[in-house]
């Protein structure tokens, strides 16, 4: 990897609000210098609003937003020194991948040797050697991201922000400019501060994530701890597929507890929740089925209604006797080819991996 030549970027209590409506509320972050950090959360959440502050699009209402120490948040966008990326790329159609790249260079008067030395790094670590000549509508989408991503990278700013970079290309594409991206980043080691709709993207992508809702930051971790640890129902569920049992009363039990469900049965968890307003949670991968009873820490019975077959893997949707739809994830064998559709099975997991998590 790169030395790192990223700079710290600190949120301190900083906070938005239009009239009595408040998009942002008072958040507090720190991301480290070199550091790729996602923002995710649904539509509404106070993403983009965190990302606008960051911009300068966006005056906070209460707050600081420090680089390397200080205050940008006063600061008119073209005075903060950094990059953004977007998702419709906005390239200038009539410069080519050359012209496009080397402006930021060019409207701050940097020497002609200088551009040509730095432009000649980018296009190279964009793989887009050949088509400096080229215009934006000869190049595909793909290929069109790489000239924005140098272009906000080639002047070396503070801070690089992307907003939905890829939300624009299909699945294939998408999965090779994360890759893509992440070489670059390695290469450049700037700081990124990467926003997105799609989990999968900001979890491939990010060293953290912070998990945003109601214009509050929820929850922030890495993308295995926030899977397998998640702080609350929301994070559980907007983080890949969560079973969620509802929850009547909780027994203390040796160095766990005795969960009794909203469906009459009685599971058991490891963990000792800090409050009792908990639902339980268990993921699709880690639970077994089997069409006899199995030893498991917990087991419950109940119908198939749906199979879906992928590379590799097969997918169940089980109803619970008297209870909810749980989703399970096994891989494919012939052990499992007796079950179908309609067939009475028995669903199996450990206590540790029951989670109990904040409604």
């Amino acid at each position: 990897m790169s030395e790192i030549r990223g700079h710290k970027v600190s949120f301190i209590e900083i906070t938005k609000s239009y009239g009595q409506v408040v998009a942002l509320h008072p958040a507090n972050l720190e991301i480290e210098a070199g550091e790729v950090f996602a923002i995710i959360g649904p539509s509404g959440s106070g993403k983009s609003t965190l990302l606008g502050l960051t911009a300068g699009y966006t005056t906070p209402t209460a707050g600081e937003i420090r680089i390397d120490g200080a205050n940008i948040a006063d600061k008119p966008p073209f005075k903060r020194n950094i990059g953004m990326v977007f998702q419709g790329y906005s390239l200038f159609p009539h410069m080519t991948v050359a012209e496009n790249i080397s402006f930021p260079l060019r409207v701050r008067n940097v020497p002609k040797p200088e551009i040509a030395t730095r432009l000649k790094r980018m296009i190279d670590l964009v793989r887009l050697s050949g088509m400096a000549d080229r215009y934006p509508a000869a190049l595909s989408g793909g290929q069109q991201q790489r000239v924005a991503l140098a272009r906000a990278a080639i002047y070396n700013p503070l801070l690089l922000l992307m907003d939905e970079p890829l939300s624009a290309l299909d699945k294939n594409l998408r999965d090779e400019m994360q890759y893509e991206i992440k070489q670059f980043h390695q290469a450049v080691g700037s700081t990124f501060l990467y926003v997105t709709h799609d989990q999968g993207e900001a979890a491939s992508l990010a060293d953290r994530i912070a998990i945003m809702r109601d214009g509050r930051i929820e929850q922030i971790g890495g993308a295995r701890e926030l899977y397998e640890m998640p702080s609350s129902r929301f994070v559980a569920s907007f983080l890949g597929h969560a079973n969620i049992f509802e929850i009547t009363d909780l027994i203390p039990k040796g160095n766990g507890v005795d969960v009794r469900t909203s469906f009459g049965a009685i599971l058991h968890s490891s963990q000792v929740p800090g409050s009792a307003n908990v639902c339980a949670c268990v993921r699709p991968e880690a639970m077994s089925i089997a069409t006899t009873t199995l030893t498991t820490d917990n087991t419950v019975a109940g119908v198939v209604e749906d199979i879906t077959f992928i590379t590799g893997s097969t997918r169940y949707k089980v109803r619970v006797e008297n209870g909810p739809q749980v989703h399970l994830v096994q891989p494919t064998t012939r052990l499992l080819e007796a079950i179908a559709v309609g067939r009475r099975v028995h669903l199996g997991w450990s206590a540790s991996d029951m989670l109990l998590v904040r409604n």
